[in-house]
């Protein structure tokens, strides 16, 4: 059985390869990464965007295979919060006529991160780098930021992990859904 994920991003890929020898179904499943865009802004702002950048990328990468995934992180509004949104990641696993789709747990950004978002357009990587939190431009593809927040007690592969955890719900229990 062949998997592809919407992504380059070794963090993305390396989530969905680990993830999926627990399942049995997809145990056996080689996993290839494709480039593909999301179709969003770069850095998505509403959970609608960010779910349908999950959907573009898992669709996009639909090539050949049982299952593509496509994994998309952004900004969501929460009352109620700090800074008014949190990050939330997305995974939506497409089949070729349906779509899967499952959370992450949501977190908050520093109120500076935030800012420099929406102000000045930025990614989130690019945002704490600027902010002076990081010394890595690339902190989404290590650790990430849910990383350095919580002094690495949850790397970004793991939070990712919760994503494709919960889209997979529908997969492995199909009746359950119709």
């Amino acid at each position: 059985m062949k998997i592809n994920i919407g992504s380059k991003n070794l963090v993305k890929v390396d989530a969905v390869k680990e993830i999926i020898k627990d399942y049995g179904f997809l145990s056996e499943a080689e996993v290839f990464s494709l480039k593909v865009p999301s179709g969003v802004y770069k850095q998505p702002k509403s959970i609608d965007e960010t779910v349908e950048g999950a959907m573009n990328r898992a669709e996009s990468a639909f090539q050949n295979c049982k299952y593509s995934f496509g994994i998309e992180s952004g900004l969501i509004k929460v009352p109620n919060t700090k800074t008014g949104y949190m990050n939330v990641c997305v995974c939506a696993i497409y089949d070729g006529k349906d779509y899967h789709l499952g959370l992450s747990s949501a977190f908050e950004y520093p109120t500076k991160v935030t800012r420099l978002v929406f102000s000045g357009g930025l990614e989130i990587d690019e945002a704490f780098y600027k902010a002076g939190l990081t010394r890595d431009k690339r902190i989404g593809r290590s650790g990430g930021v849910i990383g350095y927040l919580t002094k690495d007690r949850l790397q970004r592969k793991e939070y990712i992990k919760q994503a494709i955890t919960t889209a997979l719900i529908h997969l492995e229990n199909p009746e359950l859904f119709k």
